[in-house]
């Protein structure tokens, strides 16, 4: 069977998910085959609402990507891996985020979309993203279960924790979008 290569002009429609959580967290995202992992970090940190503020790494046909801490790692710049070039039509990438609490994010290539724009969108989505911090998927899962029951002794707490407009079930795609176009306008300009 011949898989058509990804070009630098076309645009890859991706599936992400949070794992381990349910009920699911996702994102559908359109974005350049231009862009680097590096750039596809920041998309993710973005779309998620993560804070950017831990370590993150990609992993792809077996290869590690991300940020090189420590000469001895055997891991790719992810500055200079393509996204176009990583990816394939149906395949997967995992991105983990903050090493700490072990978030994993699926990521699945839906499509290809020749000839696209260099504007990251999000199509779709759901649920807000777990605070930082929150002890990964069993932390979030004890997080709900004690925002969900006023009676628990931990109650006044978490809710002061992760403060009054925390809502897990709140996703705003357009709110999502103003932020992910100001991302693509900066990246396009690095890109001439």
């Amino acid at each position: 069977m011949f898989i058509q290569p990804i070009a630098w002009h076309d645009v890859l429609a991706l599936h992400v998910s949070v794992q381990h959580v349910q009920p699911a967290i996702w994102r559908r995202l359109q974005l350049p085959a231009w862009l680097s992992l590096a750039d596809l970090h920041e998309g993710l940190q973005l779309a998620f609402g993560w804070q950017n503020c831990h370590l993150h790494d990609f992993y792809a046909g077996g290869i590690r990507f991300g940020v090189c801490v420590d000469e001895s790692e055997l891991i790719v710049d992810e500055r200079g891996a393509p996204l176009g070039a990583v990816a394939k039509v149906g395949g997967e990438l995992v991105y983990h985020y903050d090493f700490g609490d072990d978030w994993e994010h699926r990521i699945v290539v839906e499509s290809v979309i020749a000839n696209g724009s260099d504007v990251i969108i999000c199509t779709g989505g759901a649920r807000a993203c777990p605070p930082e911090d929150c002890g990964g998927p069993p932390g979030y899962e004890n997080l709900l279960r004690v925002l969900a029951d006023p009676t628990d002794e931990q109650h006044a707490n978490m809710k002061q924790w992760v403060g009054r407009r925390f809502d897990p079930e709140r996703f705003d795609p357009a709110a999502l979008n103003k932020r992910l176009a100001t991302l693509s306008r900066r990246l396009a300009r690095g890109k001439r």
